[in-house]
């Protein structure tokens, strides 16, 4: 020990190891060889990789591979892994070794440190604490163990408590009819619930969609070592590690059919982003819904107002803006973004190993995580609480020159055109100038022009 320092060992040879360091060798050359981004791992694949660590262990353990005091030790310290005990000793850069070997063995040698100090002997993270494992096979593991767990805990409640909240505002609101609107133009009316109602819809199916995966997601590669031929390892070293981590965390794993596929691609990475991307979109568009229904207050279209959260301008006193549905829209993008980034790097197994698996856990996760906390603030920020400014709604709609549209039938397509082109001229109500063009009775035009009967009443 000098300096701070102390000397550890590898198979490379010597190096200098801060003296507090949990870690070891192997993890001290990659935080030297990749000062890239100061990126680290997130918190729920350290979950994963200690969840995995620990399952390995008991498995080793009931296999008689690993004696028991040293199996005990290493579970108990992968459990405080797991628990986010140690998140400040996994130092190693997002942007390192593609296969996530620097990683793996980051938390081979950190569970081996806490192990041998609760054991009072050596435990050593290779021969040990990595038994029966490859990085090519624990790693894309951590990968879906971490994606199934946040999408089970965090990402699909996030979504329903959104979809409930849209719905609960559409049945409040179902009695306000409102101008539609196609390519950014007046159209016919709806009711305000109706296009809420359409918004939860499209929240409810995305969650559909994400949860779709987890059958795929939920069918993990752990058992497959190096190349998938499964060297070194017991036969049944794989579903028995599954069925450990389903006990643990009581989401429904299961070993891979077809351990090549899943340390070759990761194609169900992928396939979780894709769905990912669908729900950015979908809140993307939301998003962009309350800010147009927001803007004004006097020179836009002003139909309802969202929270007011904070100052809109630090020149331009009294202004307030639609920030929660920024911040979304924002989320979104990056969601977005982060599909683009994982599907090149799904593309990249070459022969029996993918090798940007770690760019791909992160955006992955992020991906999860921004869509989770994004949809939660939408729902409780901006969708609970906005109020409807039902003057102006009444206003626009009453010289919706578009509601001569239901006189079609009884009057014909031209003449309709003619009778909106004139009360949009002279800006006045259709009624008046249907009256005035057309032998119908006024009774008879309040009845076809009648906003909400035009909804279809749903």
């Amino acid at each position: 020990m000098n300096d701070g320092y102390r000397i550890e060992r590898d198979s490379m040879g010597e190096l200098q190891v801060p003296a507090d360091a949990l870690y070891g060798a192997q993890t001290q050359r990659a935080v030297e060889n990749f000062p890239i981004s100061g990126l680290t791992l997130p918190r729920p694949l350290i979950r994963a990789l200690g969840l995995i660590k620990g399952a390995c262990a008991r498995v080793n353990s009931d296999l008689g591979l690993l004696p028991e005091a040293t199996a005990e030790a290493i579970i108990l310290a992968a459990r405080e892994v797991a628990e986010g005990h140690h998140d400040h000793h996994f130092p190693v850069d997002i942007f390192q070794t593609g296969s996530g070997t620097s990683s793996n063995m980051n938390a081979n040698e950190v569970i081996a440190h806490l192990a041998s100090e609760r054991l009072g002997s050596r435990v050593h993270p290779n021969d040990q604490v990595n038994m029966g494992q490859s990085s090519n096979d624990v790693f894309p593991s951590a990968v879906q163990v971490a994606a199934v767990l946040e999408i089970q805990q965090r990402l699909l409640p996030a979504l329903d408590h959104l979809a409930v909240t849209i719905e609960n505002r559409a049945a409040e609101l179902t009695t306000v009819v409102k101008t539609g609107r196609t390519h950014l133009m007046d159209a016919m009316p709806v009711r305000l619930g109706q296009e809420l109602a359409g918004w939860a819809a499209q929240v409810g199916h995305g969650g559909e969609r994400i949860e779709g995966t987890l059958p795929r997601l939920c069918a993990l590669p752990q058992g497959g070592t190096a190349v998938g031929t499964g060297i070194n390892t017991p036969a049944d070293f794989g579903p028995r590690v599954a069925t450990v981590l389903a006990e643990l965390t009581g989401a429904p794993f299961t070993s891979m059919g077809n351990f090549f596929e899943g340390l070759s691609s990761l194609d169900v990475a992928l396939e979780v982003s894709g769905q990912l991307k669908t729900v950015a979109a979908s809140l993307m568009k939301i998003g962009n819904d309350l800010r147009w229904m927001n803007s004004g207050p006097l020179a836009g279209l002003a139909e309802i107002s969202l929270p007011a959260l904070q100052p809109g301008s630090s020149i331009m006193p009294g202004k307030v803006n639609p920030v929660i549905p920024e911040a979304v829209t924002m989320v979104c993008a990056q969601v977005i973004g982060n599909d683009t980034a994982i599907t090149i790097g799904a593309q990249s197994g070459n022969f029996q190993l993918n090798v940007m698996q770690p760019m791909i856990a992160y955006n992955l996760l992020q991906s999860i995580t921004l869509l989770g906390n994004g949809t939660r603030v939408l729902a409780d920020k901006a969708m609970a609480g906005f109020t409807v400014n039902r003057e102006n709604i009444e206003r626009a709609l009453d010289r919706n020159p578009i509601l001569v549209t239901a006189l079609n039938p009884v009057i014909g397509y031209e003449q309709g055109a003619a009778i909106a082109k004139r009360a949009y001229a002279e800006g006045r109500a259709v009624l008046e100038v249907a009256k005035e063009m057309t032998d119908l009775p006024e009774e008879r035009l309040r009845e076809l022009l009648d906003p909400a009967q035009l909804t279809g009443g749903t």
